[in-house]
């Protein structure tokens, strides 16, 4: 053990079989050397990020080229200040080993930390996706819905592209359609600027109902023109819908986020902005017998229900329905008719009780008993003292009338 303690620079510790020393002092000091070791700068890849509530994270290192990893500790303000570090990104980072007394592990402490190559163009594009995300430009109630079949398709590639063999193949395998095609640079310092004048001729084009941006697939950086935020901010800003085909599945430019529908290819984008002619077909064979077949089907339906209502009496007899009725008329008209006969002979025979009651009580009648009317001129005599002896006067009898004179009176006497 003391030659290994010389080797790495600390005091020699006297050791053998029989006389031991504590693993306690052993770690003590190889962590005493350690910590005499100064802070450097290393290149490592960020495989795990374990973050806690606390002040302290935990990171795993790994060598970009060997198969060595380190534990690494860091401070939340450093990693913070690095930005978004997702895993597997390339880091540059200040540290300074240490030794862990209690299980004698060696680590490393993290004082500066930066995102590095691909990674720090990573964490470029994640505080842009942020920052437009923010924004709403993402929000899914921005989607517009592409036509069913486009009266025309605009689409902007680079000339001669391989994207562009592939949409216009693709459609036209699918269904015949018109296009209207911008080319453009799709790489390079001035393809962003390129693909945004593209974009907007096309956007301003009334016949075009649906834009398509294409390019194949490349690296990172080959692809950087389609994260760029004034692509992104033409594109929300479309009136047309707008289809995102950019590189492959893998690939996720920030353009795929602000289109309306995402494509994970250019093949793909043929795919989804025509329909297929021949299952179009198909279903149009599928859905004329499924409406052959309702219309059948309610025919028939049709068809037994008039049956049903032919086969009841009263339609195929319709006048059956009026006999018991005419049945209950004449029994009702002779039950009236018997009734008025009835009242007529009530009330006639009631007119000959009163006509006959009046006859008995009318002049005429007294008059045919044998009575006889005085009259004194026009004045009827009714007392013995409403005339005079030698008074001319007439009696009215039932058959005529005398002229009398009277020859005397004689007042009946009172039996009083």
């Amino acid at each position: 053990m003391s030659d290994v303690a010389t080797r790495v620079g600390v005091m020699a510790l006297e050791s053998s079989e029989t006389h031991p020393q504590p693993l306690g002092r052993v770690v003590m000091a190889v962590k005493d050397w350690v910590g005499r070791c100064n802070e450097i700068w290393v290149d490592a890849q960020v495989i795990e990020i374990k973050r806690r509530s606390g002040p302290t994270q935990f990171l795993t290192f790994r060598d970009r080229i060997a198969d060595m990893s380190a534990k690494v500790t860091v401070s939340a303000m450093v990693l913070d200040a690095a930005g978004p570090l997702p895993e597997g990104s390339r880091v540059t980072a200040r540290v300074r080993p240490r030794v862990w007394e209690r299980n004698g592990s060696l680590s490393f402490e993290c004082l500066e930390l930066m995102v590095a190559g691909e990674g720090k163009l990573l964490a470029r594009l994640e505080q842009l996706k942020r920052k437009l995300q923010a924004e709403g430009l993402f929000e899914a109630h921005r989607k517009r819905r592409t036509p069913f079949i486009p009266r025309r398709i605009g689409l902007v590639t680079g000339r001669g592209s391989d994207a562009e063999h592939d949409v216009l193949t693709t459609v036209a395998a699918r269904w015949p359609a018109l296009f209207t095609v911008a080319h453009c640079l799709v790489q390079g310092p001035s393809s962003a600027e390129s693909v945004i004048t593209a974009l907007q001729r096309l956007d301003r084009d009334e016949e075009v109902d649906v834009i398509i941006v294409a390019r194949g697939g490349g690296s990172l950086e080959d692809l950087l023109s389609f994260s760029d935020e004034g692509v992104v901010r033409a594109v929300a800003n479309c009136t047309t819908p707008v289809i995102s085909a950019i590189g492959h599945e893998q690939d996720v430019p920030l353009l795929d986020f602000v289109a309306d529908v995402r494509a994970s290819t250019p093949t793909d984008a043929g795919k989804r902005v025509v329909p297929d002619y021949e299952k179009e077909m198909d279903l149009m064979v599928q859905i004329r017998a499924r409406l052959d077949g309702a219309i059948t089907q309610r025919l028939d339906v049709a068809q037994r229900s008039l049956e049903e209502l032919r086969s009841r009496p009263v339609l195929k007899d319709p006048t059956s329905a009026f006999t018991a009725h005419t049945d209950r008329l004449e029994m009702l008209r002779h039950r009236l008719n018997a009734g008025i006969d009835s009242v007529l002979r009530q009330e006639e025979a009631g007119l000959r009780t009163a006509l006959t009651g009046v006859r008995a009580m009318s002049p005429k009648a007294t008059l045919e008993r044998g009575y006889a009317v005085l009259f004194d001129g026009d004045v009827t005599v009714s007392s013995t003292t409403s005339t005079a002896v030698g008074t001319r006067i007439r009696a009215h009898l039932a058959d005529g009338q005398l002229a009398l004179d009277v020859a005397g009176i004689h007042p009946q006497e009172s039996n009083v």
